[in-house]
Parts: structure tokens; C-alpha cells; sequence
């Protein structure tokens, strides 16, 4: 309500035919309504972000579970490969030492027959370099001994002999034959070593 002669004027605020109520309850409004805009945007916001970690999350946990099954696929093709190479080593010897052991079968008869020793004698070096060359087909070698300087990879010295007419480590006698199979020993040769 308004009053003449220099009184204040006041205005009620909350009278119905006040012009001011609505424009201040629209700023209110209008500020609140930012506020909830800004609140809304921000849980929005975080919503995506955890939604993109779910994603994210579910994309590496699916990544993972497929890394593990190829890996178990292939440590099973590893073992079923190891198997089969066994098995193919296995069948190419075995068929390699078939024929000596027809030929030892052959011999067997005919030294029920034989008194010639002699016979005996070609028929045993003959099985002899057949089973040596089929060792030595599948990659089996003799390691040299006599002679030779003694290499403890390769010999194994059970006796020493003192002698000056070898030099200091020379190997002079085999007393039994060592193997190797390509690089790897399967066998060292036992040895009797010259010392000084």
C-alpha cells in the first residue's frame, strides 16, 4: 500500500496484485532451475562414466577369458604334438631295427645248421655294421676316444695311467664305447687318461 506525503512506500510482496511477485519468484525459478540443470548434467555425467567402466571393464574381462582359452588350446596342441613327434621318433626307429632283427632271426636258423665258424663269424659282422647303420641313420654317433685329448663332456675317466709316451690328458684306451645323439651325450665313453 502507498502513502502520500513523504511516507515511505512500502509494497507488500505477497498481496496477489503485487506486479514484483512473479518476476522475483521467476529469477528464483530460474536459478533454482540452473541448479537442478547443473545436478542433473553431473549425474548424467557420472552415469556415463560408470557406464563406460562397465564397458570397459566387461571389454577386458572378455579379452581375458579368451586369451586364457587360446592359451589352454594351445598348450593342448603343444602336448598333442609332443605325443605325435614321440610317436613318429618311436615308429622310425622301431622300423629301422626290424630288419636286424629279421636278420638275427635269419642267423638264428642257419647257425642250427652251421658248424663252420667262419659262417658265424661274417654272419654276426654283418648284423653288427647293419644295427651300426641304422643307429647311425637315426642320428646316433660314436664319440672318438683314443688319441684324443680327454674332454670330461664328452669321457669319463676311470683309470689314469702314468706315462711319458702320450702327453699329460691324452686318452689311451676306451673301456667302453660312449654315445651321442646330434649334439646331446647319451653315453660319455669310459676312459683310461694319460698322466705325467
Amino acid at each position: 500500500m502507498q502513502k502520500n506525503n513523504n511516507e515511505e512506500i512500502k509494497i507488500d510482496k505477497t498481496s496477489e496484485n503485487n506486479p514484483f511477485k512473479d518476476t522475483e519468484s521467476e529469477m528464483l525459478g530460474e536459478e533454482e532451475k540452473q541448479e537442478n540443470d547443473k545436478v542433473v548434467a553431473d549425474e548424467k555425467t557420472e552415469v556415463d562414466e560408470v557406464t563406460k567402466i562397465k564397458q570397459d571393464f566387461e571389454n577386458l574381462n572378455n579379452q581375458y577369458l579368451r586369451l586364457a582359452a587360446d592359451f589352454d588350446n594351445y598348450r593342448k596342441r603343444q602336448e598333442q604334438e609332443r605325443e605325435s613327434l614321440i610317436y613318429y621318433g618311436k615308429t622310425e626307429a622301431f622300423s629301422k631295427l626290424l630288419e636286424v632283427l629279421d636278420n638275427f632271426d635269419r642267423a638264428e636258423k642257419s647257425l642250427k645248421e652251421t658248424e663252420d665258424i667262419n659262417c658265424v663269424k661274417e654272419a654276426f659282422d654283418v648284423l653288427h655294421k647293419q644295427i651300426t647303420d641304422s643307429f647311425e641313420k637315426m642320428g646316433l654317433s660314436v664319440i672318438e676316444t683314443v688319441g684324443k685329448d680327454f674332454d670330461p663332456n664328452l669321457h669319463e675317466a676311470v683309470m689314469q695311467t702314468p706315462t711319458n709316451d702320450y702327453p699329460d690328458q691324452t686318452i689311451i684306451a676306451e673301456l667302453q664305447k660312449g654315445y651321442k645323439l646330434g649334439d646331446k651325450v647319451l653315453r660319455p665313453s669310459l676312459v683310461n687318461v694319460a698322466t705325467n
